[in-house]
Formats: C-alpha cells, sequence, structure tokens
C-alpha cells in the first residue's frame, strides 16, 4: 500500500484506476483516453509510459510519457513530480500539451533544463459542441475519404502538419509512422476531405474516440480556397457525422492568433470552455 505522495509508472493490472482519473475531465482527456482504451497501460502497446501520482494511496493524476508529455488531472504537487521525473528522465518528447494551467507550471520547471523550446503556445482555446449546426448547411461534397485515396490525402495532411506545427512530418524517420497514422484514420472511416479534380480542397480527421467524446484535428482548406467559407461547411459536415455516429460531444483546440479559425467554429456551434498549451521542441 502506497501511503505518502510517490510517483511510478503505472503496470497494466492498474488500468480501471488510470481511466477514473480520465474520466474526470472527458473532453480535455480525449486525446490520451482514447489511446489508453486501445493500448491499456503496457509501455510497448501504448507508446509510452503512464506515470501516476499517488497520495495516501490513492491515484490522483496521471501524466502521458510518449512523443508528448501530458499532464493529466495534475494539480501543484502531482506537476512538480512529474517534473522531477522528467528531468531524471532526459527530453524523449517532441512537445508538451495540456491544460494550460499545468502545463505552464510544468514547463516552467523542466525549462531550466529542457529549453529553450521551438516555439511555446501559451493559450489555445479548447472548443466543445453538442448540438448541430442550425445556421451552417453541411457541405454535401465533404465525405469519407477511401482508401484508395490514401496517395490522394496525404499530400495534403503532410502541407496542413507542417503549415500547423512549423515542421515537416516527413522529417526523421522519413514520415513513416505519420504516413502510419494518416492510413489508420482513412482505414477506420475518421479521415473525411471535399476533393476536387483529384485534388482535397477541404479535410478534417476525427482523431480520438471514446465513449464521451471525440476531438476533431487537421482542419485544412487549400490556400487558393480560403476565404469562400469551405471550413464552415465543411466542418458542418463533418460534426453531423461525429454527432450522430461517433460521441455525443465534439471538440478541438485553435491556436488563440487564429482568428478567422475561431470564428469559423463558433459560427458551426462550437464555445470556448478550456484552454490548452503546447510547449513545441
Amino acid at each position: 500500500m502506497l501511503t505518502t505522495t510517490t510517483t511510478k509508472v503505472l503496470e497494466p493490472a492498474e488500468l480501471d484506476a488510470a481511466l477514473a482519473v480520465l474520466d474526470r475531465e472527458p473532453v480535455a482527456n480525449a486525446f490520451v483516453a482514447a489511446r489508453v482504451r486501445i493500448a491499456g497501460l503496457d509501455p510497448w502497446r501504448l507508446g509510452g509510459e503512464m506515470w501516476g501520482w499517488y497520495s495516501g494511496g490513492r491515484l490522483e493524476s496521471l501524466c502521458y510519457a510518449g512523443a508528448n508529455l501530458v499532464p493529466i488531472c495534475a494539480g501543484p504537487e502531482a506537476v512538480r513530480a512529474f517534473a522531477e521525473r522528467a528531468r531524471r528522465s532526459g527530453r524523449r518528447c517532441s512537445s508538451i500539451v495540456g491544460p494550460a494551467e499545468s502545463t505552464a507550471e510544468l514547463w516552467s520547471l523542466l525549462e531550466p533544463s529542457w529549453g529553450p523550446a521551438r516555439e511555446v503556445r501559451a493559450h489555445q482555446p479548447l472548443m466543445v459542441t453538442r448540438s448541430l449546426p442550425v445556421d451552417v448547411p453541411p457541405d454535401p461534397l465533404v465525405r469519407r475519404v477511401r482508401r484508395d485515396e490514401l496517395d490522394m490525402i496525404m499530400p495534403a495532411c503532410v502541407d496542413m502538419f507542417t503549415e500547423e506545427v512549423g515542421v515537416s512530418p516527413l522529417a526523421g524517420d522519413g514520415g513513416l509512422l505519420y504516413q502510419a497514422r494518416v492510413a489508420e484514420l482513412v482505414t477506420s472511416g475518421r479521415s473525411f476531405a471535399r476533393i476536387e479534380d483529384g485534388r482535397v480542397v477541404f479535410k478534417a480527421e476525427i482523431g480520438a474516440v471514446t465513449q464521451h467524446a471525440c476531438q476533431i484535428q487537421g482542419v485544412w482548406v487549400a490556400p487558393e480556397y480560403r476565404g469562400r467559407g469551405l471550413s464552415e461547411t465543411g466542418m458542418s459536415a463533418v460534426l453531423h457525422c461525429a454527432l450522430r455516429d461517433v460521441a455525443p460531444v465534439a471538440s478541438l483546440y485553435v491556436n488563440d492568433f487564429n482568428t478567422a479559425a475561431r470564428a469559423s467554429y463558433r459560427r458551426v456551434g462550437f464555445t470556448e470552455v478550456g484552454s490548452f498549451m503546447s510547449v513545441l521542441f
């Protein structure tokens, strides 16, 4: 029995306790919760370790340590414990991302040893909707991407990622992991696009899915098509599928400086309910 505050790597047998923590904030935690529900807590299958912070023998907070470092339901004491463990382990992640308050505190503790970051996005509004768009009709040309269209959707995915993150997803391993992830979304029917004359002009994915919520990601419009309202009608089409067939709540987070996107999301019914933060290396 753990009777004091401590941290450790969770064992597969602690899955139910981990899910109970994740379910405290099911919308904010959808990304990690979806991975855990599919892969469990085995580091090889999960793609990283799940650290747990215990108080009085009870699991209170989590931190996913994989390609991203993600604090989950973490108060100040848990954040300090996770920061100490991360310092000892050394940086192996490409970003720190999570709820703004805990992520900011985690970064303040890690920056002296892990900094400088390539970019810090301190305020990324978390937006949610539970209702189908009322005033924006769905684009009838937005549909699920077929498996035989993987080569067609991939350039748009690469352009979106490079524009959003600032580096190409093809760097490092030549894009093998990124291409596998895109293929997974296409195969599972969670990749959507409007394709004209063999070219993607709008795309978006339902990236994470749990019984409580799904997270929309990768929203992109080809540059020469921007300003025509395709992001709104396209998102309306994706939301019709997401809310009817996938989960009762759809969420996303967006950079605060992207005022056009925030306005577009509000027009299809999203409201801001919190804030995320990302530290990019």
